[in-house]
């Protein structure tokens, strides 16, 4: 299911996929045109993603006091 990012209204745009790779190598790219790799295999690019948004979302969210 896709859903609306923060800032966005109305019909949903077509996303490409993050993943992606070069010979052997996978990578994945950020919404800032950012490529990050090389991973030895898929499953550390989607890792490594996860732990990426993630990271952006912490940064993004301020601390509660």
């Amino acid at each position: 299911m896709e859903i609306l990012r923060k800032g966005e209204s109305g019909v949903i745009p077509f996303r490409s996929g993050r993943l992606f790779t070069i010979k052997t190598k996978w990578y994945f790219a950020s919404r800032e045109g950012i490529d990050y790799g090389p991973f030895d295999s898929r499953q550390q690019a989607e890792v490594s993603v996860d732990v990426f948004i993630q990271s952006v979302i912490n940064i993004e969210t301020p601390l509660k006091a």
